[in-house]
């Protein structure tokens, strides 16, 4: 089946009838980049959105990095502004990924993120593996971005919240490109941290920062 003809509700279609009314999508933003923090989010769409499709205004609603900024940016102010969908998104700084790992930090991010939901949801949609400290029950879904409205809307609010930060941290350290590449380790990225060394922000557990930035004593 195609993408265009696939249910995208094919999983949050089960658990509703399964009497599941609140199933949230989870979904992150920001595990690769030598900078910043990581960022997760939850939402929940109306069931009856599986009858009668989804509102025009998210037409095309997708894995946010086969998005267009402009049309995140769109899909962001639908989701968070129509007040039919429940959301929730959370950030772990990057101290704190250098703290716990970035594996561990992305997985505080996702709780906090469905903490944010009153009450939490009895299950959640989750992009790509088992989320082993999950606090709700889990469907894990390899692609599941692309495959669920559900975790696609997640995805868009991670993704736009994580880059606005980073639009908010290029302001501040404006020599090392933020706004470009948004903290990933491109080539003109890693020629300013040769240049200036760390900031603040970045992620001094993540190769090369390990072993440019020593600790000092």
């Amino acid at each position: 089946m195609s993408a265009k003809l696939a249910d995208r509700f094919e999983f949050e279609r089960v658990l509703w009838q399964q009497k599941v009314a609140r199933v949230a999508g989870v979904d992150e933003a920001g595990r690769g980049p030598l900078a910043g923090p990581v960022v997760a989010a939850a939402a929940i769409l109306p069931p009856r959105w599986a009858e009668t499709g989804l509102p025009a205004e998210l037409a095309g609603l997708n894995d946010s990095k086969q998005l267009t900024e402009t049309q995140r940016e769109k899909f962001f102010a639908f989701i968070t502004g129509c007040g039919e969908i429940e959301f929730g998104i959370a950030e772990v700084s990057a101290a704190v990924i250098d703290e716990i790992n970035i594996l561990q930090a992305t997985h505080r991010a996702m709780n906090d993120a469905l903490a944010k939901l009153n009450p939490l949801p009895p299950h959640a949609l989750v992009d790509g593996r088992p989320v082993k400290t999950l606090r709700v029950p889990q469907t894990a879904i390899v692609k599941g971005d692309a495959r669920s409205y559900s975790i696609a809307a997640a995805s868009v609010l991670a993704k736009v919240t994580r880059d606005r930060l980073m639009l908010e941290f290029h302001a501040q350290f404006p020599e090392y490109g933020f706004a470009g590449h948004k903290g990933y380790g491109t080539a003109k990225h890693l020629a300013a941290i040769a240049q200036f060394g760390a900031c603040p922000i970045h992620r001094k557990s993540f190769a090369p920062l390990k072993t440019k930035e020593p600790e000092l004593l």
